[in-house]
C-alpha cells in the first residue's frame, strides 16, 4: 500500500504520517516548505520522520504541475491525503493570490493527477470555516454553505465543488474533511492557542477578539488523524446528499470536529490551568473574516466509521502546554 500525503510538515500531514509510519505502511510525502510560520518546527518535523525507513520525502510544491504528474507517474499511490494549503483566515486579506495558487490551483494539479493515475481514495482537507456566516449550530454536512466570509473559506468551498466534480467524471472515491480548530503538540503557531501559551510564558498580554464572546470547537490532534485513518480505509459508495440531489458520485463530505464548543474566556482559563500562570488580557473588537461559533456535527462520522472525537480539552491543553516547554523552554 503506497500513500501520499501532501503538506507532510505541517501540523497535520506530520501527525498523520507519525501514526501511519508508526504502524508500518510505507508514505510518501511531499511539502514546499514554505515561510508562512518559522521553518524550523517544519525542519525538526521532518526529521523525526526520516527517521522511518519506510519513508520518503520530495521537497515539491503542488503549484508546480508538471512536477506532479511526473511524481504520480513514477509512483503508483493507492491513497492520496491532500493537506497542502495556504492555510489561515488573516493571512488571507493580506496575500490573497497565495490562495488562489496553492488552494484552487495547486488542488486542481492533484485532482488531475488522480483522474490520470487513479487511487483507491484520495482525502482531502476542508475546514470549518465553509460554514461562513451559519447561524444555525450545530454545523451539519447537509447545510448551505453558500455565505464564506473570508477568501480561506471561499477556495475551501470550492475545493469541496471541484472534488465533487472530478469524482462524479473520472469515478475518483474522494472523500472531504472538514476541520474544526485543530489543536496539539507540533501544532501552528499561528493558532490562537499556540500565541496564548507563548504570549503568557513570555509575561505579555494576549490579544482577545470580540471581548471573548466567541465560542470555538476545538479538537485534539489525535482525534483528527483517527478519524483521517479511519476514512482513508473506507472510500465512499455513493453522495453525501443522496435526499437532496441525483448525483451518483463516490463522494463524501464529513465534519471532524470535538462536537463540543468552548467559549474563548474559559479556554483561556484553561490554558491558565495548565500553564499554572494567568494571563493578561487586552480586549479587541471582531477581526473581519472571523466568525462567532463553530460546532461540529459529527454523526454521519460515528455512524459510517464508528468514531467521534472525544478529547477533553483540559487533557488536549495539558499535552500541548508540556510539548511546548520541552521543545522552547528545555532545548
Amino acid at each position: 500500500m503506497a500513500i501520499l500525503i501532501t503538506g507532510v510538515a505541517g501540523f497535520i500531514g506530520f501527525s498523520l504520517a507519525s501514526r501511519l509510519l508508526s504502524e508500518g505502511y510505507p508514505v510518501y510525502g511531499i511539502d514546499n516548505l514554505n515561510a508562512y510560520y518559522d521553518i524550523t518546527l517544519k525542519h525538526d518535523r521532518l526529521r523525526l520522520l526520516t527517521a522511518y525507513p519506510t519513508f520518503t520525502f520530495e521537497k515539491l510544491d503542488i503549484y508546480d504541475r508538471p512536477s506532479i504528474d511526473t511524481l504520480f507517474q513514477r509512483c503508483a499511490f493507492d491513497y492520496v491525503i491532500h493537506l497542502a494549503a495556504q492555510a489561515g483566515v488573516r493571512y488571507s486579506l493580506e496575500n490573497p493570490h497565495t490562495y488562489g495558487d496553492s488552494n484552487l490551483s495547486g488542488f486542481l494539479n492533484i485532482l488531475e493527477a488522480c483522474r490520470h493515475y487513479p487511487v483507491q481514495h484520495l482525502v482531502f482537507a476542508s475546514s470549518s470555516s465553509v460554514y461562513g456566516s451559519n447561524r444555525k449550530v450545530p454545523f451539519s454536512t447537509r447545510d448551505s454553505v453558500d455565505y464564506p466570509v473570508s477568501l480561506y473559506a471561499a477556495t475551501k468551498k470550492a475545493n469541496e465543488l471541484m472534488a465533487h466534480a472530478y469524482s462524479h467524471l473520472y469515478q475518483i472515491p474522494t472523500t472531504g474533511l472538514r476541520f474544526f480548530t485543530v489543536y496539539g503538540p507540533w501544532g501552528r503557531p499561528d493558532m490562537a492557542y499556540f500565541k496564548f501559551v507563548q504570549a503568557i510564558c513570555e509575561n505579555r498580554p494576549i490579544d482577545v477578539y470580540n471581548h471573548g464572546q466567541m465560542k470555538r470547537d476545538f479538537t485534539y490532534i489525535d482525534d483528527v488523524v483517527e478519524g483521517i485513518v479511519r476514512v482513508m480505509h473506507r472510500p465512499p459508495n455513493g453522495c453525501d446528499q443522496p435526499e437532496t440531489t441525483a448525483s451518483q458520485a463516490r463522494y463524501k463530505i464529513y465534519n471532524l470536529g470535538n462536537h463540543q464548543p468552548v467559549a474563548l474566556l474559559r479556554f483561556i482559563e484553561v490554558i491558565e490551568a495548565a500553564l499554572g500562570q494567568k494571563a493578561v488580557l487586552e480586549l479587541k473588537p471582531m477581526q473581519p473574516g472571523d466568525v462567532l461559533e463553530t460546532y461540529a456535527d459529527t454523526t454521519d462520522l460515528a455512524k459510517d466509521v464508528g468514531f467521534s472525537p472525544d478529547t477533553p480539552l483540559e487533557v488536549g491543553i495539558a499535552k500541548f502546554v508540556a510539548w511546548y516547554k520541552d521543545y522552547y523552554l528545555n532545548a
